[in-house]
C-alpha cells in the first residue's frame, strides 16, 4: 500500500478496513494474542496500529489502583465519594446521587462488569485527589510498563482528542496486570454484579462460556469499534489476547475465542516477543475512526449483539457454549453517604504531593497532607 500522507481519518479507515478484510477473512481490526509467562507472541495483526481504547482504558485505571495498594496509600475497604463532578459523566454510569459512598472493591467490580464511567472518575479523585493528577498516574504506568504509544485523557476511556492505544500496548498492559497482581484476579473474571434491585451481566461473553475464560475487559465507542482484552488459563498456562475494532459484539467475542484457542494450543517457540517485537505498519501513527462503519445508520439496525430476543446467547464459534445456568452474581453496594457540599465541588480536595511523579521505579504513593490537631477546618464558599 502506498505512502499517504494527507489523508482524512473517515477515509483512512475505511481503507485500513478494506485491506483487513483482504488479509484475513476474520475482520476485526488488529489483533493479537500472547504467552503470559513467557510473553511470547503467539499471532500478531496490526498490532502497533493506532486506535481507541475505549473502555480498555479502564484496565489502567484499575492497574493504578493495584500499584496504590501495593503500597498501601490505600486499602479495598477505602470509601469511594461519587463526586458531583463523577455524577456529571455520561452513560453507561451507575447514577449515584453526589455524596453517595462505596467501597473501593465494590467500586472496582462495578467498573469491570458494568462499565460505569462515574464511578470511574470517583475512583480516580478518591486516589489521586483530582482526575487530572490521576491520569498523569495512568501515563506514568504506562511509561513505566512501555506501552510506547498509549496515551490516557481519563480514566473511562470515553472519547477525547488524544486517547490512542494499540493492540501490542493492550497486551502488554494485560500480561502486566497478570504477572503483577494474581490476587486480583477475581475483579476480571466476575459474571454479573447486582445491586439488589438490578442485575447488570458481564460484556465479556467468554467468562463461563469459553473453556479457562478468567479475563478481562471489553470497550465501546463509535470510533472504535468493539474492543476485547481476553484471557485463559488452562494446565497452567495463561494467555492474553486483544482483540480491537470489531463490528459487534458477536465479532469481538468469536475472533477473541479463536486467539484464545490457538494461543493455548499453540507452542511459543521460535515466536518473537512482546518485549522486542518492533513497530511495523506504514499508517500505524495515523489513529483510525470506525464511526462511519460503526454508527451509521445501516450498521445500527445490522448489528448483532450476541444474544437472541429473550436474552440467550446466539454466538457462532466452536469455542463457546451457552452458559446453561443463571450468571452468578457479585453483590456491590452503597455503604452510606456525606453531606452534599462536601461532593459539590466548592471544597478543594487536597492535592497530593509532587513529589513521586516521574518515579517509573516502583509504586507512587498518594499522600494526603492531615490538617494540624486544633484547627477549624474552613466552611465551603457560597457560589458566586
Amino acid at each position: 500500500m502506498r505512502r499517504m500522507t494527507s489523508v482524512p481519518a473517515t477515509i483512512f479507515a475505511i481503507l485500513l478496513c478494506v485491506v483487513l478484510s483482504t488479509q484475513s477473512s476474520h475482520a476485526a481490526g488488529p489483533t493479537m494474542v500472547v504467552d503470559a509467562k513467557s510473553g511470547k507472541v503467539l499471532e500478531h495483526k496490526d498490532a502497533f496500529q493506532r486506535w481507541y481504547p475505549a473502555s480498555l482504558t479502564k484496565l489502567m485505571t484499575a492497574y493504578v489502583v493495584f500499584r496504590q495498594v501495593q503500597a498501601e496509600a490505600i486499602t479495598m475497604n477505602s470509601p469511594v465519594t461519587i463526586s458531583a463532578n463523577a455524577a456529571k459523566a455520561p452513560p453507561s454510569k451507575m447514577h449515584f446521587k453526589p455524596g453517595s459512598q462505596l467501597t473501593l472493591d465494590h467500586a472496582l467490580k462495578i467498573i469491570m462488569v458494568k462499565s460505569a464511567n462515574d464511578v470511574s472518575i470517583a475512583i480516580a479523585e478518591t486516589i489521586a485527589g483530582s482526575h487530572e493528577f490521576f491520569v498523569a498516574m495512568m501515563n506514568n504506568e504506562a511509561a513505566r510498563l512501555g506501552m510506547t504509544d498509549s496515551r490516557f485523557i481519563n480514566a473511562n476511556g470515553l472519547p477525547g482528542k488524544g486517547q490512542r492505544t494499540t493492540a501490542r500496548d493492550m497486551a502488554l498492559l494485560g500480561v502486566a496486570i497478570k504477572r503483577e497482581f494474581p490476587q486480583y484476579s477475581h475483579y476480571f473474571s466476575l459474571e454479573a454484579i447486582s445491586t439488589g434491585k438490578k442485575t447488570y451481566t458481564n460484556y465479556n461473553m467468554l467468562i463461563g462460556r469459553f473453556a479457562g475464560a478468567n479475563g478481562m475487559k471489553t470497550g465501546f465507542i463509535c470510533s472504535s469499534g468493539f474492543n476485547q482484552v481476553s484471557s485463559a488459563t488452562r494446565r497452567g498456562r495463561t494467555v492474553v489476547s486483544v482483540v480491537l475494532g470489531a463490528f459487534d459484539q458477536e465479532e469481538r467475542a468469536v475472533e477473541s475465542a479463536r486467539l484464545l484457542q490457538k494461543g493455548l494450543t499453540t507452542p511459543g517457540l521460535a515466536k518473537p516477543s512482546l518485549y522486542t517485537l518492533r513497530p511495523y505498519g506504514q499508517n500505524r501513527l495515523q489513529i483510525v475512526d470506525m464511526r462511519p462503519q460503526i454508527c451509521s445508520q445501516e450498521a445500527r439496525k445490522s448489528r448483532n449483539d450476541g444474544r437472541d430476543a429473550s436474552g440467550r446467547l446466539t454466538v457462532k464459534s466452536a469455542y463457546i457454549s451457552p452458559l446453561g445456568r443463571q450468571a452468578r452474581a457479585a453483590r456491590v453496594r452503597l455503604t452510606g453517604s456525606v453531606p452534599a457540599a462536601l461532593a459539590s465541588g466548592r471544597i478543594p480536595v487536597p492535592k497530593p504531593r509532587p513529589n513521586g511523579i516521574g518515579d517509573v521505579d516502583g509504586p507512587v504513593a498518594v499522600v494526603r497532607e492531615q490538617p494540624a490537631a486544633n484547627v477549624p477546618v474552613p466552611r465551603a464558599r457560597p457560589s458566586l
